[in-house]
């Protein structure tokens, strides 16, 4: 379960990412429900999916 956390406040590398309008909007407004920036879910997200992801090597 995708649970929001606290722990990227430190968080300093800046990058460039382009979001489709329909993923941007549903990424702010989750933000906006949960009062969070919209950069810490970005962030909770990423971790969540690399934590979820079958790590198995490809061949």
């Amino acid at each position: 379960m995708f649970k929001i956390e606290n722990e990227f406040k430190s968080a300093n590398i800046s990058r460039t990412v382009r979001f489709t309008e329909q993923l941007f909007e549903r990424l702010n407004k989750t933000a906006v429900e949960n009062d969070i920036s919209f950069n810490l879910l970005v962030l909770q997200c990423c971790k969540y999916a690399l934590d979820n992801t079958n790590n198995t090597p490809k061949q």
